[in-house]
């Protein structure tokens, strides 16, 4: 029972829209239905503000950590052989939580910031190199989504060369198909920016608060959103 339980337990802690939560406290809103309309931590800040914004990402850095962290500790035996592959699986299923969530009908979030807390139990170096890459990207195009992108490939090398030369070992099997797994599912859910950045029409992110336009008037820069 113990790797199914960790199985449910990381899906149900990834899928908890800490967006979601985030704005209808702040501001009474559903994040569905301003900006971008997704609920992670790139639109909370566009349309709740910075400060908030940095909350929601915390917490969604939280749920992709916590259960890589925690789960394994709790449910399996300190010398178990197969725990560092459960701890992969928990933080799979973290990560698929937030992108395909339960309580929102399967649609969620484009996993970045889960993704960040689960690779940082699993492979802080690459993840620090990695995050170093966001940060000088960030810093000259301020395109969100184009340093997510670059990123979840950077991660993906950076993995194949710290474990080399035999990547698919018996121990350290699971880490790389992780690492090659979940920078493609992060490229896919990034496909709608990816179109836009080829056009030269994705947005650059400003670091000033967003008003939510009414309820019932079209959000104009919809369609010129990431996540």
């Amino acid at each position: 029972m113990s790797p199914l339980l960790i199985f449910i337990g990381a899906y149900l802690a990834g899928s908890l829209p800490f967006g979601l939560f985030v704005a209808r406290a702040v501001k009474g809103i559903d994040i569905r239905e301003h900006g971008s309309r997704n609920i992670g931590a790139t639109n909370v800040t566009r349309v709740v503000g910075l400060k908030w914004g940095a909350v929601c990402f915390l917490l969604d850095v939280l749920k992709g950590g916590g259960p890589v962290w925690l789960l394994p500790k709790l449910l399996l035996e300190a010398d178990d052989p197969m725990r560092a592959h459960w701890q992969v699986a928990a933080g799979l299923m973290a990560i698929i939580g937030h992108m395909f969530p339960v309580w929102l009908g399967f649609k969620g979030g484009k996993g970045v910031a889960t993704a960040l807390g689960v690779t940082a139990m699993l492979a802080p170096q690459s993840t620090a190199i990695t995050f170093c890459v966001f940060v000088v990207l960030f810093a000259i195009a301020r395109i969100v989504s184009l340093g997510s992108i670059v990123c979840a490939i950077t991660f993906a090398v950076l993995q194949m060369i710290q474990l080399r030369p035999q990547p698919f070992g018996s121990e350290t099997w699971s880490l790389v198909a992780f690492s090659l797994a979940v920078p493609v599912l992060i490229i896919v859910r990034h496909r709608a920016n990816i179109g836009r950045l080829l056009r030269g029409e994705e947005h650059r992110f400003e670091f000033k608060k967003r008003i939510p336009p009414p309820e019932n008037k079209p959000d104009g820069d919809q369609a010129s959103q990431s996540d």
